[in-house]
């Protein structure tokens, strides 16, 4: 059974930084891609960052580039999403996914597997 378990959200002022992660289990993690989504009240979940299998090929959502850094260790089945400049826009529930293939993509239905999901809050 894939276990995705993401740690690492909490409080933070605008112009902070935080870093999540994203452990995972069940499946031979080094072979797909992953992703990061987030989802805001009254919002739909959207894309934020994903990463190719081997981790040298990214995509970033146009609000989070340049503020956001995604990568992955594969010897620890592990992958973050480091959060720098945080706005109060940025506050979610983030989430992170792993993917059906080995590309990173931004489509929702690309994804089979879901973490719970980790608050993120950004006060202005």
């Amino acid at each position: 059974q894939v276990q995705l378990v993401e740690s690492g959200g909490g409080l933070v002022q605008a112009g902070g930084s935080l870093r999540l992660s994203c452990a995972a289990s069940g499946r031979t993690f080094s072979r797909y891609a992953m992703g990061w989504f987030r989802q805001a009240p009254g919002k739909a979940r959207e894309f934020v960052a994903a990463i190719s299998w081997s981790g040298d090929s990214t995509r970033y959502s146009d609000s989070v580039k340049g503020r956001f850094t995604i990568s992955r260790d594969n010897a620890k089945n592990t992958v973050y999403l480091q959060m720098n400049s945080l706005k109060p826009e940025d506050t979610a529930v983030y989430y992170c996914a792993s993917a059906r293939g080995i590309v990173p993509s931004q489509v929702y239905l690309y994804y089979d597997y879901w973490g719970q999901g980790t608050q993120v809050t950004v006060s202005s």
